[in-house]
């Protein structure tokens, strides 16, 4: 026999409330915080930093090999150690032998965005960037001070920019720095000395190159140098940490081609130190002069309209340097006046 079973219906009932887990509490009180945007992740313990190593051995060290902390602490160690700022830079160049040469190394990149090339590199130099590199360091007691000096060098009025970058050598990087080298180009080659006319146009020069648009007007200039026939003749009287510009022609026009730094050698003898492909190196103005000589040889040979070496213009290390003031910040390290 069947049966009609009917279920009953559910009353519902007051369920008492239980006291909440405090972990679990904890729990979602942290889960609605992430989902609210307002929590941090818990405390990290700090990374243990990599022992220094002594002293004897990081100075075994090129500089190109060092990592920024290392490179301050040398920086320290070499301003106390060498208290002649000639002697000094010498000695700094000299540590940055065999560094690899690469051409289009450096930019404004974070502080600008028209490219991605970064603000400094030690692993390897350019012409320019290993000559200011150099000074920087040599003025220098620390990592914050060279890199304060680095933009004060490279940058007119130290503030950084491509447009304030001073890209033309002579009329840009040796006006702005008049207060670390003077040129005595006309005075070395005398009353009846080479010299070549020179206009540049920054505006148009950024617009093609950077993409960056700047009101500059047109400017000129007569530039006197040294002919490369006339350089034995006054070498005795260049001085360790002179600036050196190798000036080159083609087709009329007169540029410096190439930057590098007076250094002496064993004997007294005048050498230029230089990054130049395939790496820094140390070596004398007849072998330079040589070097160039079979390079426009070749290309004669081969038919390429190649540059022509001219002379060389040359910026004394100033006696007396009195740093400028940088505008968008104060030189680190230096107790305030």
């Amino acid at each position: 026999m069947s049966q009609n079973t009917t279920m009953p219906t559910a009353v519902p009932t007051a369920v008492p409330t239980a006291v909440p887990n405090p972990l679990r509490l904890a729990c979602l009180l942290l889960a609605g915080a992430v989902l609210a945007g307002c929590a941090s992740a818990p405390p990290q313990a700090p990374a243990t930093p990599a022992p220094e190593i002594p002293l004897a051995q990081l100075l075994q060290k090129p500089i190109y090999q060092m990592t920024p902390q290392e490179a301050g602490r040398y920086i320290a160690h070499v301003q106390m150690a060498e208290p002649n700022l000639r002697k000094r830079i010498a000695a700094i160049g000299r540590k940055n032998l065999g560094q690899p040469y690469s051409l289009h190394l450096l930019g404004e990149f974070p502080y600008e965005i028209h490219d991605s090339l970064p603000l400094f590199s030690l692993k390897e130099s350019d012409c320019v960037v290993f000559a200011e590199h150099t000074y920087a360091m040599a003025l220098s007691q620390s990592w914050e001070e060279f890199f304060w000096m680095l933009q004060r060098i490279r940058y007119r009025d130290g503030v950084i920019g491509v447009a304030t970058r001073n890209h033309y050598t002579e009329m840009d990087w040796n006006v702005a720095n008049r207060w670390l080298v003077t040129d005595v180009s006309a005075e070395l080659a005398g009353p009846n000395g080479p010299s070549y006319a020179m206009t540049v146009d920054r505006a148009r020069f950024l617009r093609t190159r950077h993409n960056t648009v700047a009101d500059i007007p047109v400017e000129s200039s007569r530039q006197a140098y040294v002919a490369k026939e006339g350089v034995a003749a006054i070498a005795s009287q260049l001085q360790e940490g002179d600036f050196v510009n190798v000036i080159s022609t083609r087709n009329g026009e007169y540029w410096a081609s190439h930057v590098g730094l007076v250094v002496l050698g064993p004997n007294g003898e005048r050498q230029l130190l230089h990054s130049q492909a395939p790496q820094v190196r140390e070596e004398s103005f007849d072998s330079f002069i040589a070097r160039a000589a079979e390079r426009e040889a070749r290309n004669a040979r081969e038919g390429k309209p190649g540059q022509v070496l001219a002379g060389f213009k040359f910026l004394r290390l100033n006696e007396q340097i009195t740093v400028p003031p940088m505008a968008p910040q104060p030189r680190p390290g230096r107790p305030q006046a």
